[in-house]
């Protein structure tokens, strides 16, 4: 027989987590959480350099390491997609950076449809996630599950490429987190700053999930794969999952919540039935309900990256020297000193505009104290820096759909990257800005030799030759369930699906249009108002049975 709970959620992500842990606040309900990896909780996971394994996906360590089809954009190469597999998602392996993007991007949600997600809406949510290093004020909070720390010991090559970005009439900024992001500084992270775990990960599991795992109401299933959405008409009841002991199921008295990111929430939709019928039909799977927004309007941060190497050793590097000045880096991390073992890795932080017309930075840089190639699945020997720059707005539209009924099989990938014309010119705009600023005489003393034959490019086909060479995602896939009014919109804006009953989407997925910026700290306010929204909406069908 079917365990029964009140709510059954599909995916422990970051969105996930938030879920659980909020729900199960309440003692006089019950939550399932099933979640397809690991624990999160592993070192590789808690140490911050842990990433620089578990990104590359060779082996795959807590990360699904998808592929997109081929981009006839970039030149025909299979893209990858790196997400987290483990409690916390993408939380687990990301680079930590907390940005919310600008109060347009949420004002612009609400002029889409999406009426209560307008910025002055969503601020007290990301307020109340935080507890912030620097205190509360307008924009923060204090005492929330998420901690968000200020970078200890940023490296010294990071401090000259904040100054070339000065030289280069950017504005110093100390928050990115305030509505307004254009400018250079430091990036804020989700980092332990309390003594006990002082420079550890906070995931959005580490935050919300694994310090109530002992929850009488609360179930956490892992190492289970979300296979279909049991649909009696047009109601959701239940989940089937698979273990290692074969296929399950859990009952949802309440609601079934899809949390399980950018790709897996639309592929669970399709395996279910709910979606286009020319997606689902070929694959032998009957359509329950038919939603034509379903895997449509995918939207990622295309990125360009220009590498150097640099005989300044105080960053990262690769060699015999390196690694032991690493573990020399890491006993002090394991001491909570500060520590590189610590860095976020991408330590620097600018947004600016490809044009000063424009109303908000278009572009973002991620400065890295490592040379970066193919998602640090091409290593080079010795020390070196990195400058990531990402189209922040691009006009380009993909897909998630299926290849094939089996539930363990990945979903189709297609980014459409470069598809729209307007994204490779942004993108030109900002690595000849950046390629500048890395010529600037402030990054010299840490200078050797550049990388990947940017310097050679003198014309816009020379850049546009090197973006369709090397250009891939920063990680930042959104969109494939949107949220809003219109025939396309799969959810509405409580988040739950147009034409069902108790089923919604909780996750990056319902982004109507990408933010600008990275978008971890989003997606964690999306599921804290989303807790909200659920809570809400029980609460006032038990107050109508009760006067009924």
């Amino acid at each position: 027989m079917a365990r029964s709970f009140d709510y059954v959620i599909a995916g422990g992500g970051s969105a996930g987590s938030v879920l659980a842990a909020r729900l199960s606040e309440d003692p006089a309900v019950s939550v399932c959480l099933i979640e397809a990896g690991g624990g999160g909780n592993g070192i590789l996971v808690r140490l911050p350099v842990g990433v620089v394994a578990m990104l590359p996906g060779r082996p795959p360590i807590n990360n699904w390491a998808f592929s997109s089809v081929p981009q006839p954009g970039l030149n025909g190469r299979r893209a990858y997609q790196p997400r987290g597999r483990a409690l916390g998602g993408s939380s687990a392996i990301n680079a930590m950076l907390y940005t919310r993007g600008t109060k347009g991007d949420y004002d612009g949600w609400a002029d889409l449809g999406c009426d209560g997600w307008d910025w002055n809406s969503v601020l007290p949510y990301f307020k109340r996630a935080e507890n912030n290093v620097r205190g509360g004020d307008d924009f923060h909070g204090t005492g929330g599950p998420l901690q968000v720390s200020d970078q200890r010991a940023p490296r010294r090559v990071t401090g000259a490429f904040l100054e070339a970005a000065e030289a280069m009439q950017l504005r110093a900024r100390e928050d990115f987190n305030t509505g307004e992001i254009e400018g250079a500084g430091l990036y804020q992270v989700t980092q332990f700053h309390d003594p006990a775990k002082i420079g550890e990960r906070c995931s959005a599991a580490a935050g919300y999930l694994l310090p109530h795992l002992d929850r009488p109401n609360l179930t956490v299933i892992t190492q289970a794969r979300a296979c279909q959405i049991v649909l009696e008409g047009k109601r959701a009841t239940g989940l089937i999952y698979r273990d290692p002991g074969g296929r399950r199921r859990v009952s949802a008295h309440r609601e079934v919540i899809v949390a399980s990111g950018a790709f897996g929430s639309p592929q669970l939709l399709q395996l279910s039935g709910i979606g286009r019928p020319e997606d689902i039909e070929p694959h032998g799977i009957a359509v329950c309900h038919e939603a034509p927004g379903v895997g449509q309007n995918l939207q990622d941060h295309l990125d360009v990256i220009l590498g150097y190497t640099s005989k300044d050793r105080d960053n990262f590097g690769i060699g015999l020297r390196a690694g032991l000045d690493m573990i020399g880096h890491i006993r002090a991390w394991s001491r909570g000193e500060p520590s590189m073992a610590a860095s976020p890795m991408a330590e620097g932080c600018a947004f600016l505009k490809s044009d000063p017309s424009l109303p908000d930075p278009d572009l973002q840089l991620h400065f890295v104290i490592g040379i970066v190639d193919d998602h640090a699945r091409k290593l080079h020997a010795g020390h070196g820096y990195s400058c990531h720059v990402c189209n922040l707005h691009p006009k380009s539209r993909g897909e998630v759909f299926l290849q094939s009924a089996d539930p363990m099989a990945a979903p189709g990938i297609d980014p459409a990257y470069l598809r729209d014309p307007a994204d490779l010119d942004v993108l030109i705009r900002g690595v000849q800005i950046t390629a500048e600023m890395m010529r600037s005489h402030e990054m010299a003393p840490f200078r050797a030799r550049e990388l990947f034959g940017s310097e050679k490019n003198e014309t816009r086909e020379d850049w546009a030759k090197f973006i369709r060479a090397r250009a891939d995602t920063i990680y930042h896939p959104v969109g494939t369930c949107k949220m809003g009014r219109d025939e396309m919109a799969v959810v509405d804006p409580e988040l739950r699906v147009r034409g069902m009953d108790g089923l919604r989407v909780v996750d990056a997925s319902v982004m109507p249009r990408i933010i600008s910026g990275n978008t971890n700290a989003p997606t964690i306010m999306i599921a804290e108002k989303a807790a909200d929204l659920i809570k809400a909406a029980h609460q006032e069908e038990g107050a109508y049975i009760h006067a009924g």
